[in-house]
């Protein structure tokens, strides 16, 4: 097949592939510098809707303002000006505007434009196109080290801690050994670019595989191997069956004899079911070897003539012309970059580490000002920052680090759901503040496994336990035509029927009726039986269709939609088959073994815009011509015959959650045929205004249509969905459904999956093209109350283009909202903007490789393991495999994590808070001097050693049993307001480090003796047993391993101390002096606070405790 194809240098027709790629993506706002289509422009009447308010009444936009005030909006409070504009957040958006600025001039999208693109000779081609390798890493070798620095010190308690340790260096300002300040943050650091490196080889050798592999390249030569990275515009590549597609080609030539392909797009746009490809026919037709005298030819190409890189050849093998490469290609542009995800939790400890550091310097200019400025205050002041800078834990960073590793590790240990699997271990405390749950329909709300369900004739309604009634009817006319064929008087079986099609005023059988609605299901359709070849069979140009096994057993069907397989499977089930098709004909096997052909004369494919598709068929047998038709009823209730039965009938079924197709026929006669075509072809030629002149031809067909039936099909849910929906409900989170799915189904998927509740109405916003019908159509919105939103692609791109902040806040008040028609870019936009407008956490799930863009945007992403793919799985923060999993993941383990973070990090701050206290006591008692209380491997053992387990233990506490936070979702809503972790709960850890460290300090200078060894020994012994008795006050449920944890800690300190004779006195701590003293003063600083949790638990119990109670 390689060399059929002649190489002398052809005008490729790619420039006007281009231009249609340039409209595609425009419509779908993907293009780097393409413009919106000419609907979506502003409109003549936009600068007066510039001065009205949106909540204007509906007649004629008189002057009222009494709807206005109705809504409460943000924007209408004034605009800040001048230097309180700069205080306020004018500086920020300064600095992101000036960098955004520095970032276009650097990477400078280029224009669309159209390209001339020489076959096979790519060096021929005069401007420079990208390299068609695939990158996913985050740093290169340069950037790694000063990137992961970057990311880490960009945290201010991080950077806070750089500095103290570099200040160290000085010998005027060092306080104690260096490897007090520099151990910490050395270990801190290690384990993050340890981790960072290894995410990174990992993507590196991710990439390296797929840039690597290997394709045939036709040149003057033959062929050639060519890498994938190596793959240039103008190649002519060589794609196997089962073969990733490298780039975005135009499809020239194919082994299939029909001159047609099918392509699988599953990392593509998320859709399982396989697309048909048509090869340009004049390469298609191309004989054996070119001459180069052939006169030039032109001819338009379609998008049927693409293959988009990172699709998958599933029959045949094709040849193509590569026409973008690497950036340039639909499957990169429609995708995001992917961004560092930082937790909400670490944020807010963020901004109470700054907290902290404002009370250290006011802290220390108190003690350098009660000093006098004696001397070099300034000196003295730095002394005093890092004394005091224990204020600032640096164990915090790496208790929640190690905290978050641990919360990973039991998600992923978790047997109720198996599979589970933690890709981002930063954020698990996000799974329990989220407020926004944004999901895909199809593959995670549903299974992506069709149904044949409901068969309905107007007067007789068919359902699953009924077939067998339908494969009797079909058996008749059948039989009858068989036995007439046995007498030898082929065409009189068919006269009667004919005659009867052609005479509607008698009034057809059952029988009649149920053959002929069976006969149109099985006849229009876009399906194509595929046949594996048998066992024994070697090399497919030795396959051809004679030898082709026709049995049940091998076929399998694929369509362009899986409601078109599941119909034509149903047919198959009672008794008529779909044996064969190609671009030309089909083949049906009738129940009783004849086979009936028929010629396809022309197909009308699905848009989204028609809502329906038809096909033009000749049976040959009897040169019979007839069209059929189907589609949604919206389309053809106006097309078909007049009845009274339809949308009741419809309305029926899609309260069942039955996805309807309305089926319809009319017989042609060669001369209506003749005359449409010429029509047709006069149409398809015109250069101007093609789509609608084709849509007129076609719809002077599309009247007084016989309807025959109306099909149900069921997308089975996945398991658990409703459950799972109702119990985030309960929780207080708000579900949206992105789809990239027809209106009407994902309003049906919504209702069935009880994403919308039966007592909800739903406001279905009707399709706007320009800003004054968005304007009419959000106030209709705005009157609705407690109702769900459905609403596509293109109206949400015209009111986010003009009513942006409108819609958003509307939106947030539904309680759900479904869209559909979306683009995975689009999905990644509303992500983006719940989180500008609505400041709170979201969530995206989904199972595509269209759904990557908005898991990434997102912050937290849920990927789920579904015949899609792996894409959206290895994409997301946390991986499952079924959707009833994110239950128990967000309620058991996000509510987990969350409070134990919050618990943990306001202990190790209480830790760090207590000793700067006694530090601030012990040096004001004594004249303010910037002398250390403790010094060397004390303050060391202190964070690590002697309290680091039973402080870390903590991230083993819960609150609630498992059974109990799945059985009352309720207790979820309580997370979202973050009171777990908030500056008054912070002020009340503030409080009792104070209380505590200013009993332990002065307890022990009030009870020492003669030596000062003493109330090192006294003070630091108490703090010890301080620490560990607030252990088990905060604890709420214990575990064994907190037990295990104290008693260890305490036994190392109790051993430590004979070693510890630098800083203790031996024979004194051996004393029961000692003992009573420092008992005594743990007594006092403990005991209160434990009488007030007794307190607090009586009088104002916790919602969680009224249920363990």
């Amino acid at each position: 097949m390689a060399d059929q194809i002649p190489l002398y240098p052809v005008r490729s027709a790619a420039a006007a592939a281009n231009r249609k790629r340039a409209a595609y993506y425009s419509a779908a706002g993907l293009g780097p510098g393409a413009e919106r289509p000419s609907r979506y422009q502003l409109e003549d009447e936009s600068a007066h809707l510039d001065e009205m308010p949106l909540m204007m009444s509906e007649e004629g936009f008189e002057n009222d303002e009494s709807d206005y005030h109705t809504l409460p909006r943000a924007r209408v409070t004034q605009r800040k000006r001048g230097l309180e504009w700069f205080v306020c957040g004018g500086w920020k958006f300064l600095c992101t505007s000036c960098c955004d600025w520095l970032v276009n001039i650097c990477q400078r999208k280029r224009e669309l434009k159209a390209r001339t693109v020489w076959l096979g000779y790519p060096e021929k081609c005069e401007e420079k196109h990208p390299r068609n390798s695939i990158k996913n890493q985050k740093y290169n070798v340069f950037t790694f080290i000063p990137g992961v620095l970057y990311e880490q010190f960009k945290f201010f308690l991080n950077l806070y801690f750089l500095v103290v340790s570099c200040s160290q260096f000085v010998p005027a300002l060092k306080i104690g050994y260096l490897y007090t300040y520099w151990a910490p943050l050395g270990f801190v650091l290690a384990v993050t670019i340890m981790r960072e490196a290894i995410d990174e080889f990992r993507r590196f050798q991710r990439d390296k595989e797929v840039n690597s592999q290997l394709y045939s390249k036709l040149t003057v030569r033959g062929k050639v191997q060519v890498k994938s990275s190596d793959i240039q515009v103008g190649d002519l590549i060589i794609v196997e069956k089962n073969q990733r597609i490298p780039s975005d080609m135009v499809f020239l030539r194919t082994s299939e004899k029909a001159g047609s392909c099918f392509i699988r797009t599953d990392q593509l746009d998320g859709e399982t079911d396989w697309k048909l490809k048509v090869a340009v026919s004049c390469t298609q037709r191309l004989p054996a070897l070119g001459e180069d005298c052939d006169p030039p030819i032109h001819e338009s190409l379609s998008i049927e003539n693409t293959l988009w890189a990172s699709t998958i050849v599933a029959s045949g093998t094709v040849i193509g012309v590569v026409i973008y490469t690497g950036k340039e290609t639909r499957s990169v542009m429609n995708t995001s970059n992917p961004k560092n995800k930082v937790g909400l939790l670490d944020l807010e400890l963020n901004q109470l580490t700054k907290a902290l550091f404002v009370a250290l310097v006011a802290l220390s200019v108190v003690m350098v000002t009660l000093q006098g400025f004696v001397g070099p205050w300034y000196r003295n002041l730095f002394r005093f920052l890092l004394l005091f800078s224990y204020i600032i834990p640096i164990s915090l960073r790496v208790n929640l680090d190690m905290g978050k590793a641990a919360y990973g590790w039991m998600i992923m240990k978790d047997e109720s759901i198996p599979g589970t699997v933690v890709r981002t271990s930063t954020i698990p405390e996000e799974l329990g503040r989220l407020v926004y749950l944004l999901t895909d329909k199809t593959g995670t709300l549903t299974q992506n496994e069709m149904v044949f369900k409901r068969l309905h004739l107007g007067t007789v309604s068919y359902g699953a336990d009924t077939m067998d009634e339908i494969q009797n009817h079909l058996r008749n006319p059948y039989s009858q035509q068989m036995q007439s064929q046995a007498s030898g008087n082929n065409t009189s079986s068919t006269l009667p029927r004919k005659a009867q099609s052609s005479a509607p005023k008698v009034r057809k059988s059952v029988s009649s009726r149920v053959h002929e609605a069976v006969k149109a299901i099985a006849l229009c359709h876009n399906v194509t039986p595929v046949y594996e070849p048998r066992a024994g069979m070697t090399g497919e140009a030795e396959y051809t269709e004679a030898d082709q096994d026709f049995s049940d057993g091998n076929r399998t069907y694929q369509a362009a939609s899986p409601d078109e397989v599941a119909l034509v499977q149903w047919t198959e089930s009672v008794g008529l088959t779909l044996v064969s098709r190609d671009l030309t004909s089909m083949q049906l096997r009738t129940p009783s073994g004849q086979i009936l052909t028929y010629s396809i004369l022309q197909m009308f494919p699905f848009t989204s815009e028609s809502k329906r598709m038809g096909v033009i068929v000749r049976d040959e047998s009897t040169t019979e011509i007839m069209f059929y038709m189907k589609g949604a009823d919206v389309a053809m209730s106006s097309i078909v015959q007049y009845n009274d039965w339809l949308e009741e009938e419809c309305g029926n079924m899609a309260r069942e959650g039955l996805r309807t197709l309305v089926v319809a026929k009319r017989a042609l006669t060669e001369e209506q045929y003749q005359d449409f075509e010429s029509r047709y072809s006069q149409a398809k030629l015109s250069i101007h205004d093609r789509a609608l002149k084709v849509a007129a031809v076609v719809e002077s067909l599309e009247r007084e249509m016989e309807l025959l039936c109306l099909t149900g099909v069921e997308d089975q849910l996945q398991a658990d969905v409703r459950p799972t929906l109702e119990m985030l409900r309960n929780a207080g989170i708000k579900i949206w459904m992105l789809t990239g799915d027809k209106l009407e189904t994902a309003t049906c998927i919504a209702k069935s999956s009880h994403l919308v509740s039966r007592t909800q109405d739903i406001h279905i916003f009707r399709p706007v093209t320009n800003r004054g019908e968005a304007h009419l159509e959000l106030n209709a919105f705005r009157r609705k109350h407690d109702c769900a939103l459905v609403i596509s692609g293109d109206s949400l791109e015209v009111c986010l283009k003009y009513y942006e902040h409108e819609l958003v806040e509307l939106a947030c008040q539904c309680p759900a909202v479904v869209c559909c028609r979306c683009s995975p870019t689009q999905k990644a936009h509303i992500v983006k903007l719940l989180q500008q407008h609505a400041g709170r956490r979201t969530c995206a799930i989904g199972d595509g490789g269209n759904d990557v863009s908005m898991i990434q945007a997102a912050d937290c992403g849920i990927g789920i393991e579904g015949k899609e793919g792996r894409q959206a799985s290895l994409a997301a923060d946390f991986s499952i495999t079924q959707f009833k999993h994110i239950g128990r993941l967000l309620m058991v383990h996000g509510r987990s994590s969350y409070k134990r973070s919050a618990a943990l990090g306001q202990f190790v701050m209480h830790r760090g808070l207590i000793i700067s206290t006694m530090q601030a006591v012990f040096s004001s008692v004594f004249y303010f001097a910037s002398v250390p209380l403790y010094q060397g491997f004390l303050m060391v053992g202190y964070a690590t050693l002697y309290t680091m387990f039973p402080v870390f233990s903590l991230v083993l506490d819960q609150d609630v049993k498992p059974e109990m936070a799945m059985l009352y979702p309720e207790l979820y809503k309580d997370l979202t307001k973050g009171r777990s972790l908030s500056f008054k709960t912070f002020l009340v850890w503030v409080l009792i480090s104070i209380y505590q460290g200013g009993i332990l300090m002065y307890g022990a200078l009030l009870l020492f003796e003669s030596e000062f060894v003493h109330v090192v020994a006294i003070s630091f012994t108490a703090l010890i047993l301080t620490e560990l008795l607030m252990v088990a006050l905060t604890v709420r449920t214990w575990h064994w391993l907190m037990a295990v944890a104290e008693v260890l800690s305490l036994g190392c300190y109790v051993a430590s101390l004979a070693f510890l004779n630098e800083y203790f006195d031996v024979a004194f701590i051996t004393t029961v002096t000692f003992v009573w003293k420092v008992s005594a003063i743990t007594v006092v600083s403990c005991l209160p606070l434990y009488v007030l949790k007794y307190l607090k638990r009586k009088l104002s119990p916790p919602s969680y405790s009224k249920l363990t109670s």
